[in-house]
This record gives structure tokens, C-alpha cells and sequence, in this order.
């Protein structure tokens, strides 16, 4: 890699070292200027508040999910927790997300609340195990500022990632409304549900063996050879560095999101499981936690399979 590298300088997601004065603007300007050219600032305020943005949303999903089941687990904490208030907008999302009813939703408003749904499920866990790739493209970026390079913002990279998760979002949501075709309306226990539950939970533990799997995981665990050696400062080739990047995120994770299926694509607990989970994957070295996650998921599936028939 060459930090040395010549890009578009006056491309608006390019940044260079040089050090404006901003001392003639007000307190707010200041710190708003301020805000603009520390990168690494200016992404951990974004990617912090998405998360919390969609963690809020999804929370607010669950206890109206919580509401119409009753009884499914986790629901008696759900229930003690405050209700509030939202607009319309977002109590009709709520509904077609949560029912596998077709309601009066078209097919294509239902599809789009899904992808959004699955998509807010990608931020809220997954998401903060790109924290390390984030962190290190900003500690290389830092470097080359300081030479007085051109650099691109790290939204770049994030905005790369994330395309990647949306369009597996896609992929997710149509899973969710091919599942429900075959499921009886208003039957939480269908069989259906439990066999497609069954077959997630086995995909996903024998995945957790698989060569595929320990292959994306070194590229998710040693994101600075690969942010070094394919160094830009243009946006489109850092855009596709995200791409890349949310590529093996997703060779890695893909499976254990299937587990949704199984315990049910509003379960904020073990959306939380998942992406902590997903998070000591990435960090640890070992493959003790992969394998281990990997047989529990089999013993499972076969539990439920035998239930379910």
C-alpha cells in the first residue's frame, strides 16, 4: 500500500490533512466543524446512533409482538415494560412486520416493511461487530491525515458494508414471505413454522463446521491486511473495500440469522444472543465458540424437528 496515493481531492468524500481556521465562527459552528473533519468522531456519532436507532425501533417491535402472542418467551418481561406512543406510520409497519397475515398490505409494501425489518436487525447485531474494521480503517486514515493525504471518510466504508446486509435484508424477507404463504393464519404454532424452524437451526450448526465459515472468519478477525493492502483515497474503490468487507461479514453471520426462524424474527433476546455472540466470534482466535454454537444448534434442530413432525 502507498499512503502516498493521489485521489480527487475536491470529491466531497475526500479529506485531506490540511487544518482549517475555524475560530471566526460562533461556539455551535465550532463544534460542528470540528465534528466534520475528525473522521473517526464524525463515524462513531453516526454508526452509535444507528444502532441505537434500531435497537429502540426493534424494541418498540417486540413489545407489540409480545402483545398479540401472549405467551411466547421472554414476553412477561415485554409486558412490564412502558408502552409508547407512536405515529401511525409506524404502528402500520409494526402490524405488517409482526403478522404473518397478509392484512390489506399489498405484496410489495409487505416486502419493503420486511427488508426494513430484517435490515434494522443487520444494524442492531451485526453491526457493532464491524466496530474493529471501522476502527482500524480510521487508525490508517489518521495516519495518512496526518501526512497530509487525501482520505475518504470511513462513512464510505460503512455505507459499503451495509449495502451488503441490505441486500441480504432482501433475501431474508423473502424467505419470511415464503414461509408465511404455507402458514395457517393465526396459528403461532403451525407445524410449518416449526419444520422451517428445524431446517434453519440444522443449516445453521452444520455451518458452523464448515471450511467457508473458518475462511470468512480470518478475513472478518484480521481486517488490517486487507484495509492496508487495498488502501484507496477515492471513494468507489473504499465503497467497494466496505462491500468486500460486509461480504465475509456475511459469509460468517448468514446462518446464525436463520436461527430468527426458529425462535421468531421479533425475539429481541436472542437477537441480542446472536450479536453478542457474533461479536466474541470475531474476537476470539480460537475456534472452540464456533464449534460449540455449532453443535447446541444441531442438538436443537433435531429436538425440534421431532417435536414439530
Amino acid at each position: 500500500m502507498r499512503l502516498d496515493q493521489r485521489g480527487d481531492s475536491a470529491h466531497s468524500g475526500v479529506m485531506t490533512g490540511h487544518q482549517d481556521d475555524f475560530s471566526h465562527l460562533d461556539r455551535a459552528g465550532r463544534a460542528t466543524a470540528d465534528i466534520a473533519r475528525n473522521p473517526r468522531l464524525a463515524v462513531n456519532v453516526v454508526v452509535g446512533a444507528g444502532i441505537g436507532l434500531a435497537w429502540l425501533s426493534l424494541a418498540a417491535m417486540a413489545i407489540r409482538g409480545a402483545e398479540a402472542r401472549g405467551s411466547a418467551p421472554g414476553d412477561t418481561l415485554l409486558h412490564g415494560l412502558p408502552q409508547m406512543p407512536l405515529p401511525d406510520f409506524l404502528e402500520r409497519f409494526f402490524a405488517i412486520c409482526l403478522s404473518p397475515a397478509p392484512l390489506d398490505a399489498g405484496i410489495g409494501l409487505r416486502a419493503l416493511a420486511l427488508v426494513l425489518m430484517w435490515f434494522l436487525m443487520a444494524i442492531a447485531a451485526m453491526l457493532p461487530s464491524a466496530a474493529p474494521m471501522i476502527r482500524t480503517y480510521c487508525e490508517i486514515a489518521d495516519t495518512a491525515r496526518i501526512k497530509g493525504e487525501p482520505v475518504v471518510h470511513p462513512l464510505v466504508l460503512v455505507a459499503g458494508y451495509l449495502g451488503v446486509w441490505l441486500a441480504a435484508s432482501m433475501l431474508f424477507s423473502a424467505l419470511t414471505l415464503g414461509v408465511h404463504t404455507f402458514t395457517a393464519p393465526g396459528e403461532i404454532y403451525d407445524p410449518v413454522l416449526g419444520i422451517a424452524g428445524a431446517l434453519a437451526l440444522l443449516v445453521a450448526g452444520l455451518y458452523q463446521f464448515s471450511g467457508l465459515k473458518e475462511a470468512c472468519l480470518k478475513k472478518c478477525r484480521n481486517p488490517f491486511s486487507i484495509l492496508f493492502s487495498n488502501w484507496s483515497a477515492k471513494p468507489i474503490p473504499v465503497f467497494r473495500l466496505g462491500v468486500a468487507q460486509g461480504i465475509w461479514c456475511l459469509g460468517c453471520c448468514w446462518a446464525l440469522m436463520l436461527v430468527m426462524f426458529a425462535v421468531g424474527v421479533m425475539n429481541i433476546f436472542w437477537m441480542a444472543l446472536i450479536g453478542v455472540f457474533t461479536l466474541i466470534e470475531k474476537q476470539t482466535t480460537g475456534s472452540l465458540p464456533t464449534r460449540l454454537a455449532g453443535a447446541i444448534l444441531l442438538v436443537w434442530a433435531g429436538a425440534l424437528l421431532v417435536v414439530s413432525l
